[in-house]
């Protein structure tokens, strides 16, 4: 299995430290969250990852060169010239998996210790399209799941939208960790171009396609894409 860094975001709940850097290079712990994530999937035995850049990319494609690939094999998928959004921005990198049965992806912006070889398995045990790592946690926007953990809608309890796609009894909610598993086959059902979300994606093939839930329970998991 390869991966996916999606790095490419403004960070602007970092300013000011993403005025003149990418939020990739910011530091917690001792590491920036782009070392936090590289490792993570190491843990995991992955080998080759591609990291989409856009806002002061030549920072990270530099610090990638001065800890040598982080003795990985990484490619670059190079949104410069606009920024796609999480949708945009995988699909962009679609070339990278071929001959992949599935791609990891994963957010920059997160620290986590998910075990994600249990996450792949679960992901192949379903059969699913898409796998979404989701927890019980406060937040503003949440995933919506029925009893079998398959997607069938979106809410954000901030601004009262809640879009359903299937019909279901009853439903779930759990925010996204940011982490997810695609089966390759969901590259030729992207018909979205340019700049979209995968959240946009997820619900227009939940009606039809399997989309499912894995509840993580991974001791750590906070949001660092902001300042305290």
């Amino acid at each position: 299995m390869k991966a996916m860094i999606l790095a490419a975001g403004l960070g602007t709940r970092l300013k000011p430290f993403t005025d003149s850097h990418p939020k990739a290079l910011f530091v917690v712990d001792g590491k920036t969250l782009l070392e936090h994530a590289v490792f993570h999937l190491k843990t995991a035995g992955i080998h080759s990852l591609i990291i989409n850049v856009h806002h002061f990319a030549d920072q990270i494609v530099e610090f990638i060169h001065l800890n040598e690939n982080f003795g990985l094999n990484i490619s670059i998928s190079d949104e410069t010239g606009a920024l796609l959004e999480t949708g945009g921005g995988v699909k962009n990198a679609a070339w990278f998996f071929e001959g992949c049965q599935s791609a990891l992806i994963r957010n920059v912006d997160i620290l986590s210790d998910l075990d994600l070889n249990g996450m792949a398995k679960f992901h192949r045990s379903a059969n699913s399209l898409a796998t979404l790592a989701v927890r019980n946690r406060p937040t503003s926007r949440y995933f919506l799941f029925d009893d079998q953990m398959n997607l069938c809608g979106w809410e954000n309890r901030k601004t009262g939208e809640r879009r359903l796609v299937r019909e279901t009894s009853s439903n779930s909610a759990f925010a996204f960790s940011g982490i997810q598993i695609l089966d390759t086959g969901i590259f030729p059902k992207i018909s979205e171009d340019g700049k979209f979300s995968l959240t946009d994606l997820y619900l227009r093939l939940a009606k039809t396609e399997k989309i499912a839930g894995y509840l993580e329970d991974g001791i750590v998991w906070e949001d660092a894409g902001q300042i305290a």
